[in-house]
């Protein structure tokens, strides 16, 4: 099925509501969806020139997934001695060595509908969920999410602990977006439908939400999303975690300060080699 038509059956059955889960028809067009996130083929937000912020986020994907949650029945099943009940929708997915996705034993898990390329890395326990996309040469190491509909470039590396942000609800907001060759250090969050740009660099410890305004330290500038548009880091941006002093009312009288971001440098050649990856591990 050609994916404009499949936008075409997915819309009319997340429109019908309820009433979808009794047409066999609709549960086909969720399967179809699904296998098509798998291949790689349909993607919750796509690169796109036109677009300000170079993506265009494709709401009737999102609704798709959310269908496959209303069509869905409680089914359990077991891995490894545990047992489990989710809808039966989403099952854990299967790889296989043709695939060239290595998936190192220890506790990790890959919904169904989410896309994994050749030669990503999964190292356990770790955690990618529906609707993900996961560019060929990324490293998702131990404890790190990559959530609902999240779009991972290529050889990215979300070090231990990198929490990626889902979103499912509101269908219209747009998802994480990492780009190429990004770097994003332990317990990094990103957040909210952040862009993070190719080749930016977040320290250990950096947080990013809609809400951050991020101090350009290099340009003078502060970088924060608007009503329209979310956070976008810029290309090569190196970004570490920083403090801002409260300047009204208690928080000076207490000398408080909150949570803030900076980007301190550009790559340039002694970032880049202090931050390159070890290809002998993939």
């Amino acid at each position: 099925m050609k994916i404009n038509q499949l936008e075409k059956m997915i819309v009319k059955y997340f429109t019908a509501g309820p009433a979808a889960a009794g047409d066999p028809l609709a549960m086909t067009a969720f399967m179809e969806l699904r296998a098509a996130l798998e291949r790689g083929e349909a993607r919750a937000a796509e690169p796109d020139p036109a677009s300000p912020t170079g993506w265009r986020v494709n709401a009737w994907v999102k609704q798709g997934i959310l269908l496959g949650f209303r069509l869905g029945d409680l089914e359990e099943s077991t891995a490894g001695g545990f047992s489990f009940v989710d809808k039966h929708t989403y099952p854990t997915q299967r790889f296989t060595a043709g695939g060239g996705v290595r998936v190192v034993p220890g506790g990790s898990s890959v919904r169904a509908g989410a896309y994994l390329a050749r030669g990503v890395v999964c190292m356990p326990p770790m955690y990618v969920n529906v609707g993900a996309y996961v560019d060929e040469g990324t490293m998702v190491d131990s404890h790190a999410l990559v959530g609902s509909c999240a779009q991972i470039g290529k050889q990215v590396h979300l070090s231990a602990a990198a929490q990626i942000g889902g979103v499912l609800e509101p269908v219209g907001a747009s998802p994480v977006i990492i780009e190429d060759d990004v770097l994003v250090g332990g317990n990094v969050g990103v957040y909210e439908g952040t862009v993070v740009r190719k080749g930016a660099v977040l320290a250990a410890g950096t947080i990013l939400t809609r809400g951050t305004p991020v101090f350009d330290l290099v340009n003078g500038q502060i970088l924060r999303a608007s009503d329209k548009l979310p956070l976008v880091i810029p290309e090569n941006a190196v970004v570490v975690p920083a403090a801002r002093a409260v300047s009204k009312g208690k928080g000076t009288e207490w000398g408080l300060s909150l949570y803030t971001a900076a980007i301190v440098k550009y790559r340039d050649e002694k970032t880049d080699l202090s931050v390159a990856l070890e290809d002998l591990l993939r």
